[in-house]
C-alpha cells in the first residue's frame, strides 16, 4: 500500500502545478484585454491628429463628444483656429537658428517668424499675435501696449511718423518726419514692444477671468521675473458634460518659433487640455498656472 502511494503522489503534484499555472492565467486574462481595450481607445484618440492638416483647425479634431463651436470670421478667436501651421515633422528652432534643447513639449510650430533677436519669448508671442490680428483689420488704433514702465505704446502714433526716445526708465514721443505704414516698420514698433513689455506688464493690461468661461484668445499668464504665458489657441465642448477642452501655443526663453503644446498629464487626449482635470492649477510641460491665471484682452 505505502508503495502504491509512492507511486501516484507526483502525478498529484503534476495535476495540482497544472491547475494553479491555468487558474492564474484564467484569472489574468481578463486584465490583459482591459488593457488592450485602453491602448485602442488611446490610439482612436490619438490618430485624429491629422499630421497632413496645414491649419489648426485643419490639424487637431477635437477629442470625442467634444465639438468647436462657430465663431465670429473676424474674430481673434477665428484668427487663431485657422493659423496656418508649419509641416508636423518640423522641430522648434530659437532666433539664432538653433534648436530648442527640449524638443518634447510640442506637436505643432505656426508658421510665424521668430525674428533674429532674442526678444520674442513668451508673453511677446502672445503679444505678437494679437497686433498681428489687428493689423489685418486695419483697427490700428486698437494695437498699444504697455511697458513695464507704465507708459503706454500706441501703435497708430507710431505709424503717423512719431519716434520713441527712452532714457533710462522715461519713455516720451518725439515728432518724426515720415510716417511708418510698412509691415517692416510694424515689425519694428513690436521689438519696442518686447524690449520693454512682457509678462509682469501684460498681466496688469489683462482682465481675470472665470476658468469656466475660457475661449479662445484668452490667457494663462503670471507676472513675474522669470513669469510666463501660454496663449488659448483652440476650444471645444462636450455639450452633455458642459466641460471644455483647449489647445495651448507659446514661445519661451530664449526667444523661439511659437508652437502647439503638449498635455505632458494626459497623453490619451493630448495636445488638449481638459477644463474637468484643472482642480487647483494647469501643468503644462514647461510651466504650472494656479488656475486663477486665466485671464483676457
Amino acid at each position: 500500500m505505502y508503495q502504491t502511494h509512492m507511486k501516484y503522489l507526483p502525478m498529484t503534484l503534476v495535476c495540482l502545478i497544472f491547475f494553479i499555472c491555468c487558474k492564474d492565467k484564467i484569472e489574468t486574462t481578463p486584465t490583459i484585454e482591459i488593457d488592450k481595450k485602453e491602448d485602442q481607445q488611446k490610439s482612436i484618440i490619438l490618430s485624429k491628429v491629422n499630421t497632413a492638416g496645414s491649419t489648426i483647425l485643419a490639424r487637431f479634431s477635437p477629442p470625442q463628444d467634444f465639438i468647436r463651436k462657430e465663431v465670429n470670421n473676424q474674430s481673434f478667436a477665428s484668427y487663431l483656429r485657422n493659423f496656418p501651421l508649419l509641416d508636423s515633422k518640423e522641430q522648434v528652432h530659437l532666433y539664432d537658428g538653433q534648436l530648442k534643447v527640449n524638443q518634447d513639449v510640442h506637436v505643432s510650430i505656426l508658421d510665424i517668424d521668430v525674428g533674429d533677436r532674442d526678444l520674442q519669448q513668451c508673453a511677446d508671442a502672445v503679444m505678437r499675435l494679437r497686433a498681428e490680428h489687428l493689423l489685418g483689420q486695419k483697427r490700428y488704433d486698437d494695437i498699444a501696449f504697455n511697458f513695464t514702465n507704465g507708459w503706454k505704446f500706441e501703435y497708430s502714433k507710431w505709424r503717423s511718423g512719431n519716434d520713441l526716445v527712452v532714457n533710462g526708465n522715461n519713455t516720451k514721443w518725439k515728432s518724426g518726419s515720415a510716417a511708418k505704414e510698412s509691415y517692416e516698420d510694424f515689425r519694428e514698433y513690436l521689438d519696442w514692444v518686447f524690449m520693454y513689455a512682457g509678462t509682469l506688464s501684460l498681466s496688469k493690461e489683462l482682465k481675470p477671468k472665470k476658468l469656466e468661461d475660457i475661449e479662445i484668445g484668452d490667457v494663462f499668464i503670471y507676472g513675474g521675473s522669470p513669469g510666463h504665458a501660454v496663449l488659448v489657441v483652440d476650444l471645444a465642448v462636450d455639450e452633455t458634460s458642459g466641460d471644455k477642452a483647449f489647445l495651448l501655443a507659446q514661445s519661451y526663453m530664449p526667444a523661439q518659433q511659437i508652437h502647439v503644446l503638449k498635455n505632458p498629464l494626459n497623453s490619451s487626449i493630448s495636445p488638449w487640455y481638459l477644463l474637468s482635470e484643472i482642480e487647483s492649477s494647469l501643468t503644462t510641460p514647461e510651466w504650472t498656472f494656479e488656475k486663477d491665471d486665466l485671464m483676457s484682452f
